[in-house]
C-alpha cells in the first residue's frame, strides 16, 4: 500500500512557444501543473482536443518509441510525432520502474511487425514473441493480439501508458481489463491512459482530467461528459432516437 506512483506531476514550458502545431491546439497551448495519480490517470475528452498528442508527448518524453512498445523499441515507419514532448516536464518520484510500454492502437500494427522481424533476425536466445504469448500479434484477430499484449507483456512494477486501448475491446473485456489493471496495480504498476469508455473510466483508484473548452479540468467521474452522454442515452434511449430521426419520419 506504500507504493506512490513513478511518475508525479506534468507541468508545460511556461516560456513562448510555437504558434504551430500542436500548440495551436487550445487545450495544449497552456495548462496547470497536472498531478499523476499513483495508481491510474485519465485524459478523457471530444475527438481533436489532443488528447493522443498529450499522451504520445509523454511516452516520449519518458523515452518510449513514439509508435510504440517498450523503450527497447526504436522502429520508425514514418515520423510523425510532434514536438511537444520538448516543452514537457515530467517530475518522477525516487522509485525506479523495472518496466514499461507505450500501447498506441493507430500504430499496434507496426510494433506487431517490428516483433515479427525482430525474432526472424534473432540467432539464439528465447524470442520476443514468447513475452506475448508465443502467438504472432499479426496471427490473431485485433482484439486477441491487444489482451494477448495486455494479459502477458504487463507484469507490474511499471509504467504502462495506453492510447484509447478500448478501441479493440468488446464491453465485456473492457470489464475484464479493469480487473486486470487492478491486479497490475497491486503490483507497482502506474497507469496513464486516453479513453472513451465509460466503463474505464470508471476505475476506482484514479484522476480524470477532462479536455474541452481549451482547458484540461480534473473532474469526477459522474462529472465527465462521457459518463453524461451514455447515461442519458441509455437512461432514455427512444427519447434521444426520436428526437434525432424525428425530421426523417
Amino acid at each position: 500500500m506504500e507504493f506512490n506512483g513513478y511518475l508525479l506531476s506534468l507541468r508545460l514550458s511556461q516560456g513562448n512557444l510555437p504558434d504551430d502545431y500542436p500548440f495551436n491546439i487550445p487545450c495544449l497551448k497552456s495548462f496547470p501543473e497536472l498531478a499523476f495519480h499513483p495508481n491510474v490517470t485519465f485524459f478523457t475528452g471530444e475527438n481533436g482536443v489532443g488528447k493522443s498528442t498529450l499522451i504520445e508527448a509523454i511516452a516520449v518524453s519518458l523515452g518510449f518509441n513514439a509508435e510504440g512498445g517498450s523503450k527497447n523499441f526504436n522502429f520508425t515507419s514514418r515520423a510523425t510525432h510532434s514536438e511537444l514532448h520538448n516543452y514537457l516536464t515530467i517530475t518522477k518520484s525516487f522509485r525506479k520502474p523495472k518496466d514499461g510500454f507505450f500501447l498506441r492502437g493507430e500504430s499496434f500494427y507496426n510494433v506487431a511487425s517490428e516483433i515479427d522481424k525482430l525474432d526472424e533476425e534473432l540467432k539464439a536466445g528465447p524470442k520476443i514473441i514468447n513475452a506475448y504469448g508465443g502467438v504472432s500479434l499479426h496471427e490473431q484477430s485485433h482484439g486477441q493480439s491487444f489482451w494477448s499484449l495486455f494479459m502477458n507483456r504487463f507484469n507490474g512494477n511499471g509504467v504502462y501508458i495506453l492510447d484509447e486501448p478500448e478501441s479493440a475491446f468488446s464491453a465485456t473485456k473492457q470489464i475484464a481489463m479493469l480487473s486486470k489493471i487492478g491486479s497490475l496495480v497491486d503490483k507497482n504498476a502506474q497507469f496513464i491512459i486516453t479513453t472513451h469508455s465509460p466503463i474505464l473510466l470508471a476505475y476506482p483508484k484514479a484522476s480524470i482530467y477532462e479536455m474541452a473548452d481549451g482547458k484540461i479540468t480534473k473532474v469526477k467521474y459522474e462529472e465527465s461528459e462521457i459518463y453524461r452522454v451514455y447515461k442519458s442515452f441509455l437512461d432514455n434511449p427512444k427519447r434521444i432516437l426520436d428526437n434525432l430521426f424525428i425530421s426523417n419520419i
